[in-house]
């Protein structure tokens, strides 16, 4: 089920947007909160759904279900498969700034690159090749590349962050030490990223220690200047927070900082770190920014603060698609 909330107060002053993308300019207007786990009920889905890592452009939602992408009108109704054929798993989807394509984590041939499909849907090209993992994270303002992070480099247990175009070829290294997650700035000058955390590595991001871990591996979120890599924390006590966006002068991201996972705001001008969303549930587990709002994967009804705006059904039909399954996408790097 999808839920809509609106939260009044909470947009950006439009001054401070001039910079911004014309589709951000009205971010946090609308808040939409994908439930996981909760009935979602159609003809031939009759028990709860898991619904994962969803994604918000103008008009729909793309979001994970059963290890496929999946699409459906904001509005609500009936979520149709994205990648022809479906020939393997699918991650981590982003709609692309302008909503034509959707960016994402596929393993459709025994090894986790990254992938682009058209929004309306159809086979998927083949961005990365490299025998490490690669894990879609985000695209640029100007949605030319995707930024990515890999092993491809690392002489240890940790991941560093590229750029690969969109149409395919070499990946750029971003010059920093290592990373996880990151967003871009509207110049695309700044990122907005986590360096490190307490998860496993690969696309499944899962947790190694408990809920609510302390030690010394919880995950900052840093601001770099990528022309001179000099960066700047965003103030915590030593919380895990991740999932950075970038939208304007503000970065949203989920932190456990006062409690189970909600969401916050850092002004990048007044550095004030902001609480938005009280969460007295479970954790919520991704959010993604797209045009007039940000879209959140959680417990709907579990205590989230807020007024609650329409339900809007999804229903998915699992039946896959008739004729044969084709060759796994190829395509993207040069040899």
């Amino acid at each position: 089920m999808l839920r809509s909330t609106a939260f009044t107060g909470l947009a950006p002053s439009p001054a401070r947007l001039v910079s911004a993308p014309p589709f951000m300019k009205k971010i946090t207007l609308l808040f939409l909160i994908l439930s996981v786990g909760l009935s979602a009920l159609g003809a031939q889905t009759p028990g709860p759904l898991l619904l994962q890592s969803p994604t918000l452009s103008k008009t729909h939602i793309v979001f994970v279900y059963g290890g496929s992408l999946w699409s459906v009108a904001r509005e609500g109704g009936d979520a149709r498969r994205l990648v022809v054929g479906d020939p393997g798993t699918a991650s981590g989807p982003l709609f692309s700034p302008d909503g034509t394509q959707v960016a994402f984590t596929g393993n459709f041939d025994t090894n986790e690159d990254v992938y682009v499909v058209p929004a309306a849907g159809g086979e998927p090209r083949r961005l990365t090749m490299h025998p490490g993992t690669d894990v879609a994270l985000a695209w640029t303002p100007d949605g030319k590349r995707l930024l990515f992070r890999s092993s491809r480099e690392a002489y240890s247990r940790f991941e560093k962050l590229f750029t690969v175009s969109a149409e395919g070829g070499f990946p750029t290294e971003v010059p920093l030490p290592m990373g996880v997650q990151g967003a871009f700035s509207a110049d695309a000058a700044h990122l907005a990223y986590v360096p490190t955390w307490n998860r496993r590595g690969g696309a499944g991001d899962a947790y190694i220690a408990i809920k609510n871990y302390r030690g010394g591996k919880t995950s900052p979120i840093w601001i770099a200047s990528l022309a001179d890599s000099a960066v700047t924390a965003i103030p915590r006590d030593n919380s895990n927070d991740f999932n950075p966006m970038w939208v304007g002068d503000k970065i949203y991201f989920l932190s456990d900082r006062a409690g189970a996972t909600t969401l916050f705001s850092y002004d990048v001008q007044s550095r004030a770190v902001t609480s938005l969303l009280k969460n007295e549930g479970f954790d919520l587990k991704s959010a993604s920014a797209g045009p007039g709002g940000l879209v959140l994967a959680g417990p709907a009804g579990k205590s989230l603060a807020g007024s609650p705006g329409s339900p809007a059904p999804v229903r998915v039909r699992r039946r896959r698609p008739e004729g044969p399954r084709p060759a796994p996408p190829r395509g993207g790097e040069a040899p």
